[in-house]
């Protein structure tokens, strides 16, 4: 339910935010499908929409929006929990693993490789991606188990090999969202704010807002959307690294 909470919050978003910009900018920045968080549970991708539940991966045809096909299941692994894509690849964050796979033939996506931290052995891992770089947020308090939160840093110049080249201790990290060279960490004392000038080697910034609970982020235009345990926050980020206080919706 604080899913499709939140997947609602962020339509709220977009209509007020609309009132107050330019509606074709507005939507030329989230794209025609729109943008997804880094702990979302389906994504799409051009005419289809690939969802996951613990163990499957499933890609629908959604050529008519109106009457989705199933066009394939595969088994991924255990405990899946987030789905993230870019460019031709699907980013798959596990408990245990991040699984990378190929979707250059959309209906039939073939696994690449899988991502895995030597630094924890078991978390959660809501993941993202953008050219040779990967960062993973794992997590290992509570249900997760472990003892060690952290940022991952994945190199993934070769998709089939991915190594990670640095782990950066978090308190209790959820998703993350990048926008231009500002990478946006959430954690549950706050949002974490870090320079990635140099992909490989984030510069921790600022922690804002060290009284609300943050889930996930969705950097929109010039706008940072938030997930906070009892609503949604919206931040300008026309200046990336610091975010400034918009509103709140409860």
């Amino acid at each position: 339910m604080k899913k499709i909470y939140f997947f609602l919050l962020v339509l709220i978003a977009v209509v007020q935010f609309n009132c107050s910009k330019n509606s074709a900018e507005f939507a030329s920045s989230i794209g025609a499908t729109g943008t997804g968080g880094s702990m979302a549970r389906f994504t799409i991708v051009d005419n289809y929409l690939y969802t996951i539940d613990k163990e499957q991966l499933k890609v629908f045809s959604i050529a008519d929006p109106a009457n989705p096909i199933l066009k394939n299941t595969l088994t991924v692994g255990f405990e899946i929990e987030t789905i993230y894509p870019f460019k031709d690849k699907l980013f798959i964050g596990s408990t245990s693993v991040i699984h990378i796979f190929s979707i250059a033939n959309p209906e039939v996506p073939v696994k690449l490789s899988t991502a895995i931290s030597p630094t924890v052995m078991r978390r959660c891992d809501p993941v993202i991606a953008r050219d040779s770089v990967a960062y993973a947020t794992l997590r290992t308090n509570g249900f997760c188990g472990g003892s060690q939160s952290v940022l991952a840093v994945f190199d993934i110049k070769d998709v089939t090999n991915p190594i990670q080249r640095i782990a950066l201790p978090v308190t209790e990290p959820y998703g993350l969202g990048f926008l231009d060279n500002t990478l946006y960490v959430c954690d549950r004392i706050g949002l974490n704010i870090y320079n990635i000038t140099n992909p490989y080697a984030p510069v921790f910034i600022a922690n804002i807002k060290p009284t609300e609970w943050f889930y996930d982020v969705i950097p929109v235009g010039n706008t940072l959307i938030c997930w906070v345990k009892d609503g949604m926050i919206l931040f300008d980020i026309t200046t990336r690294n610091t975010p400034q206080f918009i509103t709140k919706i409860i």
